[in-house]
């Protein structure tokens, strides 16, 4: 019963620092797992099942949707020497928790990221000053089973610090916030650092008096972090929602992690030490699964103290180039064809940026071109987006590459339109595979590689830094020598040809044709970027090709 109460418990925390609003607009889904029939499991199922609707009722939560598997026991012969008996595994009783929710503005969302720069860190007890270890990571390690688990005691008093949580969030008087749940207190905060790249000097004194409690308690709370002069009023605010709130420290610059008990030092070592013991069974199996090279580059990169993590260095101004107003103030808006093919996934974000630049963006699907029912002869732009046409089962991009080469009307629509002097032509992602594979169609581009599998032998999703390299592009001009975080999701972005310096951009010779893998579409926004220098603004420094193109266009 208690593992379903802080089961929803641990999920409501965990979103406790988006903008969602009241408690009751998150919805539960929950995962039930047991060896039914099995002798003590249905009445351990029964019991937890209850406890959790007793849970959200109590907390004014509904769970409209769930899923069971209720066969987790398996049963086998021994073999004849080891006497030949049944045996049996039997998995206890296990709710998996999924809470959703939506979120007013995303940009007021706060991460585990701390800020440092004075600031403080508080942690939130919603266990009522319990620092119960049953089933605890710290328990695991020892090998001990039994004692007594955390528990969720009062769903009152997390409403009412979810409700308080929330109206800080709006008021925008947290900087940093992570729910403390696996391995307690230690794990929170040190996740918070490693997001950071920032050393912790933390007391945790006045938590509890056993240190062990103190730092590994499972208990339901969360971690924040608050500038200096908000303190008092942050943890007046907190406390009175029956939260107990404890000043344990602040983030501080370098990679020392440091942690007093009662005038002692418990703790003192290198992030990067405590990172790669954190991360070190998730690297074995990286190891395994992927390119081990790969894996281990990727590691070692994560441990060093000088890897700068995501940066931005802008080699421009952020915001609409002055050239664009005067075009924007005539009305005209260009039109841009939005190319997709069937599993074509990129074209919504695309056409908004595209629109957000000033052009009349055109949804024109390959059987358009196919028909004859669009030919781009209208159109001063055209752009293949990105995804997986055809499921990528000929390789990425190549089906719809095919479809391109070997169909009349469009070929002749893409070679009318190329041979313009007045077009541009942009490839994202699926849409930067096709056209590499259409290098010899398209004027100026000899010599252009195909994609293939990358070395990691892993489809890439993530935030990447990318530098961006002087060439004709016109998308690209005046951006040269950035360094930029972007989207990027696929399979098979290395250059066929080789690509020691992670080439993932091309341009034509005269530069109306660019091929790009990472998504600019995707990261136009500064509310599309999962991280952001807090300086910028409402455009991120990728709508700057989309302004470039409707410059250049005129």
């Amino acid at each position: 019963a208690a593992a379903s109460r802080i089961a929803i418990g641990e999920a409501i925390t965990n979103l406790a620092a988006a903008p969602i609003g009241p408690l009751s607009r998150i919805k539960l889904s929950c995962n039930w797992m047991a060896a039914a029939g099995h002798p003590g499991e249905d009445a351990r199922l029964y019991a937890a099942v209850r406890a959790a609707s007793d849970c959200a009722v109590a907390l004014g939560v509904a769970i409209p949707v769930g899923k069971d598997s209720m066969s987790m026991r398996t049963v086998w012969q021994a073999p004849v020497d080891q006497g030949a008996a049944t045996r049996s595994v039997v998995s206890p009783v296990t709710l998996v928790v999924t809470a959703f929710g939506p979120v007013n503005d995303v940009r007021l969302a706060v991460t585990p990221e701390l800020r440092g720069g004075g600031r403080e860190l508080l942690l939130i007890d919603l266990g009522g000053g319990k620092h119960r270890l049953g089933g605890s990571s710290l328990a695991q390690v020892f090998g001990q089973l039994g004692d007594v688990p955390p528990d969720l005691d009062d769903p009152r008093r997390l409403a009412a610090c979810y409700g308080e949580l929330q109206a800080l969030v709006a008021e925008r008087r947290l900087a940093a916030y992570h729910d403390r749940s696996d391995g307690g207190l230690a794990v929170t905060a040190l996740e918070m650092a490693f997001a950071a790249g920032l050393g912790l000097a933390l007391d945790t004194t006045a938590v509890a008096a056993d240190p062990f409690a103190a730092l590994f308690s499972e208990e339901l709370g969360a971690i924040v972090e608050v500038a200096a002069d908000d303190v008092d009023h942050v943890r007046t605010r907190l406390a009175a929602t029956g939260a107990i709130v404890h000043p344990i420290g602040r983030a501080v610059a370098g990679d020392r992690i440091v942690i007093q008990h009662a005038g002692r030092r418990v703790v003192d070592a290198r992030r990067g030490a405590l990172r790669a013991r954190w991360s070190h069974v998730s690297h074995q199996i990286a190891r395994l699964r992927d390119d081990p090279t790969c894996a281990a580059e990727e590691h070692a990169a994560r441990l060093s103290p000088d890897a700068p993590g995501l940066t931005a260095e802008l080699g421009f101004e952020l915001g609409p180039p002055p050239a664009l107003a005067p075009l924007i103030a005539t009305g005209a808006r260009p039109r841009v064809a939005i190319l997709r093919e069937q599993g074509v996934n990129g074209q919504i974000e695309m056409a908004a940026a595209f629109r957000r630049a000033g052009f009349d963006a055109i949804d024109v699907h390959m059987t358009d071109l196919v028909a004859g029912r669009a030919d781009l002869s209208d159109c001063r732009g055209a752009v293949a987006c990105g995804g997986f046409s055809f499921g990528d089962v000929l390789g990425a991009g190549r089906g719809w590459a095919a479809t391109f080469r070997y169909n009349a009307r469009a070929r002749d629509a893409l070679a009318r339109f190329t041979a313009r002097s007045d077009t541009f032509l942009l490839g994202v992602c699926n849409g930067c595979q096709a056209l590499a594979e259409l290098a010899d169609q398209l004027p100026g581009a000899t010599g252009w590689p195909r994609f293939v599998r990358n070395r990691s032998e892993q489809f890439e999703s993530r935030l990447a830094l990318v530098r961006i390299e002087p060439g004709p592009s016109i998308l690209l001009r005046d951006m040269a020598g950035s360094r930029v975080p972007i989207a990027t999701a696929h399979g098979e972005v290395r250059a066929e040809l080789g690509s020691p310096g992670g080439i993932a951009a091309l341009s034509n010779a005269d530069g109306r044709i660019t091929i790009l893998m990472p998504h600019p579409e995707r990261v136009f926004r500064t509310a599309q970027l999962s991280w952001h220098p807090p300086e910028w603004g409402e455009d991120s420094p990728w709508m700057r090709m989309f302004y470039n193109a409707r410059i250049w266009v005129g």
